[in-house]
């Protein structure tokens, strides 16, 4: 993390990137005035407006107080248009900063994500499924600290018999490879009956 504090300590000599943190600031003050649903995906909106002005930066400004925002937006209690347009941000967000520096802020990233999917509304489970095959999958090896939270939150939304099982391909690495077969996550599973099932299905052996 000492490097990615350097990157943008050099970035602040950069204009436009200062001009990028005020952008963040602003949009992040419309957090602070939202009393109804409508008011977050508006000012998520806005937020993603900023991000993608300045896809040329793979740091991004206040990002801690970004993934506070956007973890709140994706409660359980929420509706499934603020999740959507809250997995939006998180994806801009992912192609901007690239696999190597997610793996690196993984903890910023994955309180929001990663409890979702069991909750997740029928509607938002397939693009949540695509942000992890697509940001999160490839990071191999890479998802160990943040592997026990990615599978207890995953495998109860991939069982058999949902329309989502067949996707359970695009998983098997991480459920099955070198990173996954040490005992501790499995032990973990043991928590969660219906992620122990799911578990056993993918791995093919008993725990």
């Amino acid at each position: 993390m000492a490097g990615i504090a350097l990157d943008e300590y050099e970035l602040l000599g950069d204009a436009r990137y200062r001009s990028y943190i005020s952008s963040i600031d602003k949009a992040l003050k419309n957090f602070e005035y939202t009393s109804e649903w409508a008011d977050l995906i508006s000012a998520l909106g806005k937020l993603n407006k900023v991000l993608l002005s300045n896809v040329k930066y793979s740091i991004i400004p206040r990002r801690i107080t970004i993934s506070k925002r956007l973890a709140q937006c994706m409660h359980p209690a929420l509706p499934s248009g603020v999740h959507l347009k809250a997995l939006e941000t998180y994806d801009i967000i992912f192609k901007c900063i690239g696999p190597q520096r997610l793996s690196q802020e993984l903890f910023i990233y994955s309180a929001g994500l990663f409890p979702l999917l069991g909750n997740a509304a029928m509607n938002v489970r397939p693009s949540l499924l695509t942000i992890y095959e697509n940001h999160f999958v490839p990071l191999g090896v890479k998802l160990r600290p943040g592997l026990n939270g990615f599978l207890i939150g995953v495998l109860p939304g991939l069982e058999e018999g949902s329309e989502y099982y067949e996707r359970k391909e695009s998983f098997t690495e991480v459920f099955t490879g070198g990173q996954a077969s040490e005992p501790r996550p499995w032990r973990q599973m043991k928590l969660l009956e219906s992620a122990r099932i799911m578990a056993l299905s993918l791995r093919g052996t008993e725990i």
